[in-house]
């Protein structure tokens, strides 16, 4: 990858490199959608609009988010939309 790409992509977000805290951010955000009243099916279609700006935007950082990312590029949009289900139920 061309190195002004990847630092691009890094700087996107505030990028958290761990896996653990990771899927605890995650958690969080599945949490506050309930509270908000968010369907399951609310959650998983943000989940995957989320999906998809990650893995165009955001470099992985560790092997677990490279895997989920040629995971995700590779998938057909209803595979993505399963992975994002996934990670959703993983996090309730």
């Amino acid at each position: 990858m061309d190195v002004n790409k990847k630092l691009k992509c890094i700087n996107l977000m505030d990028y958290v490199g761990n896996w653990g805290e990771w899927r605890n951010n995650l958690s969080q955000a599945v949490s506050a959608g309930k509270k908000a009243g968010m369907s399951k099916e609310q959650m998983e279609k943000l989940a995957t609009q989320i999906g998809d700006f990650l893995a165009k935007n955001v470099c992985p950082e560790t092997p677990e988010e490279e895997l989920l990312k040629e995971m995700w590029n590779t998938a057909s949009p209803d595979e993505r939309k399963t992975i994002a289900g996934l990670l959703v139920k993983m996090s309730e």
